[in-house]
């Protein structure tokens, strides 16, 4: 699960420092639904442990995207209230526009997810 966390028409990008093939490049935060979890609650766990924020999921984009063979990646628009974020698993933060989406080095899960991301951002 992907968070596409949007505030003030910007989109936060987290960038990656492991696994050394993902290093330096960019993605949503997010990860794994576990046993038990729902998507949603499994995504506000992810990004809660990932930046340390609460995220209220508002909608999920349409489409799924395969990560290697064993796994598929949905995005979810999300909002937080106050974002102080402290991030544990990714070395830099960046708040994208519509106009700068396609200047990211993102990972190539999150890529189908841009086009609607710009259409929420414009």
């Amino acid at each position: 699960m992907g968070a596409a966390i949007v505030r003030e028409g910007r989109l936060l990008a987290c960038r990656r420092t492991t696994p050394p093939a993902a290093a330096g490049r960019w993605e949503l935060p997010g990860g794994k639904v576990e046993d038990g979890e729902t998507p949603d609650e499994a995504l506000v766990r992810e990004v809660g442990e990932e930046l340390g924020v609460v995220v209220r999921v508002e909608a999920w984009l349409d489409g799924v995207a395969p990560i290697a063979e064993t796994h598929e990646l949905r995005v979810a628009r999300c909002s937080v209230e106050v974002f102080a974020p402290y991030p544990t698993e990714h070395d830099r933060l960046r708040w994208v526009g519509a106009a700068d989406l396609d200047d990211v080095d993102w990972l190539e899960p999150d890529r189908p997810f841009l086009e609607a991301l710009r259409a929420v951002l414009t």
